[in-house]
């Protein structure tokens, strides 16, 4: 049973924050244990670390949080959707659920508030996670490539089998079928009196990329003084090139791959992606 923990963020937004899993009976004394925070990427919410959380929690405090205008946190009509607000948020979220200093786990949006939050403080983080996620700015044709995209939507779905059918293979954007995509996005659906809907607002979810897709983050990425993971899977948004590019600007990078995954990686191949993160979690046990 998820357990949610309110946390204000900033400029008072509410966020909620979860446990998905019990933790151990017996064992190490809690306030000993390792932390662990999970920030998902855009359009996400914490329910899809549900499956990680779980496994982690037999060893670690493992906390989940819907950032800002996804999942059951708040999603203000003029809230700010910088990316010094979801930075800030984590900082909060971190304090107040006195977690820090923690591991951060992000996958492609929660990555880079990880790596920034890391850089500006340095003392509540003891390392990093990064999942999938570009230090390159994307640039103005990828955010209009989104808005074309999210207008192509047929909203509202009728069923959560058509969300499912639709994101997991008709779709313009997938090349060939993909359960897991149709998953993924059946998660962040709710239904309404004319069907399923996003439960994020649209309009937020490209005024949140918009912060990031313009800029390049080399900058922040080589101020993470802690352990850094870079992961990624072969089928990704993140190439091999770049990862290990950025693995040679952090200054204690490491990096890991996954077989047979896209930029989903932890729903694609969640034994791989588990293979993939353990050591790298088990490090921090002895420290």
């Amino acid at each position: 049973m998820a357990r949610r923990i309110d946390v204000t963020g900033a400029d008072g937004v509410r966020l909620a924050a979860w446990e998905f899993g019990d933790p151990p009976k017996t064992g190490s004394d809690p306030a000993e244990r390792t932390s662990v925070l999970l920030l998902h990427g855009l359009m996400g919410r914490a329910s899809h670390w549900a499956s990680t959380a779980r496994w982690l929690s037999a060893r670690y405090r493992a906390v989940a949080l819907d950032q800002r205008g996804h999942g059951r946190s708040d999603k203000p009509a003029q809230a700010s959707f910088t990316r010094d607000a979801y930075v800030d948020d984590t900082e909060a979220a971190l304090e107040q659920l006195g977690l820090g200093p923690a591991v951060l786990i992000g996958h492609a949006m929660g990555a880079l508030t990880a790596w920034q939050l890391a850089a500006k403080r340095p003392d509540l983080v003891r390392g990093v996670i990064i999942c999938d996620m570009r230090a390159s700015a994307l640039g103005a044709a990828s955010q209009r490539e989104w808005a074309q995209w999210f207008k192509a939507w047929p909203v509202p779905f009728a069923t959560l089998a058509d969300v499912r059918r639709w994101f997991g293979e008709d779709d313009p954007w997938v090349e060939r079928p993909n359960p897991a995509r149709g998953e993924f996005y059946a998660e962040v659906m709710a239904e309404s009196p004319d069907g399923w809907r996003p439960v994020f607002d649209l309009g937020q979810m490209l005024r949140s990329r918009e912060t990031w897709v313009y800029d390049a983050h080399w900058e922040e990425l080589a101020q993470v003084r802690c352990p850094t993971l870079v992961v990624r899977g072969l089928d990704g948004e993140l190439g091999r090139a770049e990862a290990q590019e950025m693995v040679r600007v952090l200054p204690r990078g490491r990096y890991a791959e996954v077989a047979d995954a896209g930029h989903l990686v932890h729903y694609d191949q969640p034994e791989a992606w588990r293979t993939a993160i353990e050591p790298f979690l088990e490090s921090f046990q002895d420290t």
